[in-house]
């Protein structure tokens, strides 16, 4: 059975895998942002085409959920998540490492975004941030009315608490769902290219094609968290006509 290390901080224990995965993502973001900002130019190509394009997409999502008056607050925001979205859901593709213990595998390389936790812990961010917003916004009373009673008599509140709390599984489960789903699959490919040597290049052309498709779903999922994202902030943020 798989598992991942374990790193103990006096009586507190961590995933050591999603901790330092998670950083190398944040590296990697960082590293290749760095990159594309240097020397740019006013006729941009290449790298910096690829950044602008990112940045345009991260804009464009706050500008159509949150309008053109509050975008500017969380362009910056949407790039970041963005950003360490694709690198995280994609870099467990790159390789998969595994020592074998007596208690069971221990897996040292996988997606951050694989892991239940990180996802749901980013979508309840995501919900305390928006709420936060809110009362910022509007102060409590107006605010608490605002987000959640959305008719007269308040017959809708019970099912407006309840949508947070479906609101947060579903936005951390959907993309935890697809990425480790993504790898699971891409595992049993390999396994079959390994079982003789005429399924070698079945499963070498199989996992190609397979890394390809994950891909293209990691960026869709990255995209869906972010835009989702935005849409439970405008409810919080945005006053009801």
């Amino acid at each position: 059975m798989e598992q991942n290390p374990i790193l103990k901080l006096g009586p507190l224990a961590f995933n050591a895998t999603l901790l330092y995965m998670t950083a190398l993502s944040i590296v990697i973001v960082f590293v290749l942002v760095f990159i594309a900002s240097r020397k740019m130019t006013l006729r941009p190509a290449g790298k910096q085409n690829v950044l602008e394009y990112v940045v345009e997409l991260s804009s464009g999502i706050a500008r159509d959920n949150l309008g053109a008056k509050e975008a500017p607050r969380f362009s910056l925001f949407n790039f970041v998540l963005f950003s360490f979205l694709l690198i995280a859901n994609n870099i467990g593709l790159l390789t998969h490492l595994e020592v074998a213990t007596k208690t069971g595998d221990l897996s040292y390389w996988s997606s951050p975004t694989s892991n239940a936790t990180l996802t749901l812990t980013f979508a309840m961010l995501v919900l305390v941030l928006a709420n936060g917003l809110g009362v910022q916004q509007f102060g409590f009373g107006k605010y608490f009315k605002n987000a959640f009673i959305k008719d007269p008599v308040g017959i809708m509140l019970p099912l407006g608490l309840l949508e947070e709390f479906t609101n947060t599984l579903s936005l951390g489960l959907r993309i935890y769902g697809n990425i480790m789903a993504g790898e699971v699959m891409l595992g049993l490919i390999c396994q079959l290219g390994l079982l003789t040597w005429w399924t070698g290049p079945i499963g070498v052309i199989l996992a190609t094609l397979w890394i390809a498709f994950s891909i293209f779903i990691s960026a869709l999922q990255a995209y869906i968290f972010v835009l989702l994202s935005n849409i439970y902030i405008s409810h919080k943020i945005l006053e009801e006509d």
